[in-house]
């Protein structure tokens, strides 16, 4: 049996799954106490071996992020913005260029400086060219844990996209969310008693907790995935509470990666994609899914046009099921 959960004022909804068919549908009323209260009881008398949560985090306060950029020179336009106005930003000398060539040396003592002086423990880290050479978000990462033990730090390579603006958004963004996922996580672990909770992704899917409180974006719409999901299955009439708490039920563990990588010749392309797999494999198992479940879902390598030869976009895509 699965449970899954749709918080919401002023109840809660909650649905029982078994083999994928919605067994009940109700609501926790609200004076069973916080959002998550009595699910460790009912979802303790149903049996259940895990529960899902369908939320958005659209509404979430964000935390102040201390966003480091890693690249040359801009105008203020171009520089990085953070949503919250307690926010604090720098750009540092280093950087690698699409082809993984340095263009100057990483500026540690810039990045030191400011991560001890900023005030702040939510960083996200941005390099020029980490899509293919992640070297100086990790360096930059290194030296901030030292200087602030305990900082949350978001390091853009792991999202993937091209674009140096791009990523740097998803960066902030995930670091701005951190705290609030880590609240949620929190309840929703105390109010279980034992029981793994997950999470519903954006688009489809779950992740466990510890991947919800370090990549809280991918979840940022997970309870509007969800009512889509369960609307497929349900069908337009049903209430929108049962059909969000339904479809997180319906998800399963997924990861997903997405790198551009430089091989030249198909044994060195062929020595990335397993990589990628492999990473992908890792990511999903850290997601939640049972280790000997986990398995390549997708796979796809295309050539970038109008950048050197040999630049390749990768995305890997794996799957599992809950324990």
């Amino acid at each position: 049996m699965i449970v899954g959960v749709a918080p919401g004022r002023p109840a809660t909804t909650v649905a029982a799954v078994r083999d994928g068919a919605l067994v009940f549908s109700r609501q926790l009323p609200a004076a069973a106490g916080p959002p998550f209260g009595g699910l460790a009881k009912l979802a303790g008398g149903l049996g259940a071996r895990a529960v899902c949560v369908a939320l958005d985090l659209e509404d979430a306060e964000l935390a102040p992020v201390a966003a480091i950029r890693v690249g040359g020179p801009c105008p203020e336009v171009l520089a990085p913005h953070p949503a919250h106005p307690g926010g604090a930003t720098t750009i540092v000398r280093g950087g690698h260029s699409l082809t993984g060539r340095p263009l100057a040396p990483l500026d540690v003592d810039a990045v030191r400086r400011f991560a001890g002086s900023c005030g702040l423990s939510d960083f996200a880290v941005t390099a020029t060219g980490s899509p293919v050479l992640a070297d100086h978000e990790l360096a930059v990462a290194e030296i901030v844990a030292a200087e602030v033990p305990g900082a949350r730090i978001t390091l853009s390579y792991e999202f993937g996209r091209a674009g140096l603006r791009e990523r740097e958004e998803d960066a902030m963004l995930n670091a701005g969310l951190g705290p609030a996922a880590v609240r949620v996580a929190r309840e929703v672990g105390q109010a279980l008693e034992g029981l793994p909770p997950y999470f519903a992704r954006t688009g489809h899917g779950l992740v466990s907790a510890h991947y919800f409180r370090r990549y809280p974006l991918i979840c940022r719409f997970g309870a509007t995935a969800s009512l889509a999901r369960g609307l497929a299955v349900l069908g337009g009439e049903s209430e929108e509470g049962a059909a969000r708490a339904f479809g997180a039920a319906l998800g399963q563990p997924v990861a997903e990666v997405e790198r551009i990588v430089q091989a030249r010749g198909r044994a060195e392309l062929d020595r990335v994609l397993r990589d990628a797999r492999d990473e992908a494999l890792t990511r999903v198992v850290s997601a939640g899914a049972a280790p000997g479940s986990a398995s390549i879902a997708s796979l796809t390598v295309n050539p970038l046009s109008y950048l050197p030869h040999g630049l390749y976009r990768v995305r890997a895509s794996a799957g599992g099921a809950t324990p």
